[in-house]
């Protein structure tokens, strides 16, 4: 990444990244303007913080007659600051009136009742469920980042809701990036199609630093509504807990590997060692999982938010017939089959712009791409690692899609004056499943 381009991605971005980022390209937008007609697809965001920020600018970017035309988030200077460094990148494509600027947990709904026909889902992840059900009712195209939600009832929700827009023939393309990077494609193709055979191993890590940073952290409001919405990573009723939230890339390409076939159960552990403080709310700070798939085979995923440790974020599998690897870290792909190796060679590509290129294609096309639900099935394979790593509990597939626990409070009532009381750290062997 050039200095400039890496400029521009710690503008866009609003929070502290490892030092294996993945990669980040910003193309900018056609420096000729373009007057809105008929044909203009207009753009709402919903979450206006690093990652909306940089999607918003990835779908300005997709097709040349596009414009940002609503943002919404809770708060005023997030939605200000992404604004700012939109409209330096792409002018008058990001020129939203004041009119079509909202503020507050009812955003959704104004952005939606704008006039807008695709919508940019990336508020933190507890919302997802309510704003995704919105938008299909209302009729939107939908990008929406990853996780689809933090719990089994919100998965639920979302599965329902991505079944409705396929009804409707509505696009919903979902934030699971590396699914569109060719490498990986390469690499993940061969193994579901059986080059190494049938599989019997999976073994993936998302090991980073201590990613993110506090908000306030000399003075933690910690039952307070705002204080854990803008510390929202650490709070697992808004984040999901990391591995939920970040990690879950990872347990993503566990379920490409086995051809996103459920597994049949999962165990682990895991715990807090070192981000012990108040500051940190409830989440976790490192996971070990065992998940049982059928026909004997195993996946094995190692994550952690530690600073000063050995990092790693890949995947590796292990079939009959060889070994395949996709490493991030090092943007390394191999197959090996006996003396035969396979190593990508081909061309490589910025998988975030990807992802809105073919959103934008098939709106135009009059096509639809449905991945609503390979969306939440991913989430649901992250949270199911959660709920055995938070109770200590053998956790199956059935059991886990059917939990009926809700992390934290209905958000169709949230207020910011609201206080929340924060629940204990869960503690394997005594935290419950329900």
């Amino acid at each position: 990444m050039n200095s400039q381009k890496r400029r521009t991605f710690l503008k866009l971005s609003g929070m502290a990244i490892t030092a294996s980022a993945i990669p980040f390209n910003i193309t900018h937008a056609d420096p000729v303007h373009k007057k809105r007609n008929a044909d203009t697809l207009k753009i709402g965001l919903i979450g206006c913080g690093g990652r909306g920020s940089g999607a918003a600018s990835q779908a300005l970017s997709a097709d040349p007659n596009v414009v940002l035309h609503a943002m919404g988030d809770i708060f005023r200077d997030q939605l200000d600051k992404s604004l700012k460094n939109i409209r330096e990148i792409h002018g008058d494509k990001a020129n939203v009136s004041p009119e079509h600027q909202y503020i507050g947990f009812d955003a959704y709904k104004k952005v939606l009742d704008s006039g807008v026909d695709v919508v940019v889902h990336a508020t933190p992840p507890a919302f997802r469920p309510l704003h995704i059900e919105a938008a299909v009712e209302a009729g939107k195209h939908i990008f929406c980042e990853k996780p689809a939600a933090v719990d089994a009832p919100g998965i639920r929700r979302i599965m329902a809701a991505a079944r409705k827009a396929k009804e409707k023939n509505l696009n919903f393309v979902q934030g699971f990036c590396w699914r569109f990077h060719d490498p990986k494609k390469a690499t993940f193709g061969k193994v579901v199609d059986g080059a190494i055979g049938p599989l019997s191993a999976v073994y993936t890590t998302y090991n980073t630093g201590a990613t993110y940073r506090s908000w306030h952290p000399e003075n933690p409001q910690l039952e307070s509504a705002e204080w854990q919405v803008r510390n929202w990573p650490f709070f697992n009723w808004l984040s999901g807990d990391h591995l939920v939230e970040q990690a879950v890339h990872s347990i993503d390409f566990m379920s490409w590997a086995f051809g996103d076939v459920a597994p049949l159960s999962a165990v682990a552990t895991g715990g807090r060692q070192v981000r012990t403080e108040a500051q940190y709310g409830n989440i976790f700070d490192h996971f070990a999982i065992t998940y049982e798939y059928p026909g004997d085979a195993k996946a094995y995923h190692f994550s952690r938010q530690q600073a000063g440790c050995f990092g790693g974020y890949a995947a590796e599998m292990w079939g009959t017939k060889g070994k395949a690897i996709a490493d991030c870290s090092r943007n390394f792909h191999e197959v090996k089959t006996g003396k035969k190796v396979w190593t990508y060679n081909g061309p490589q590509n910025d998988m975030y712009q990807t992802e809105h290129n073919e959103l934008f294609a098939a709106i135009r096309k009059g096509k639809v791409i449905s991945q609503g639900e390979a969306l939440a099935h991913s989430s649901m394979l992250a949270i199911m690692g959660r709920m055995a790593a938070y109770t200590g509990k053998k956790i199956s597939w059935d059991e886990a899609l059917q939990s009926t626990e809700e992390l934290g409070p209905p958000v169709e009532n949230y207020t910011l004056d609201m206080t929340i009381p924060m629940t204990a750290v869960a503690r394997p062997g005594i935290t419950p499943f329900k």
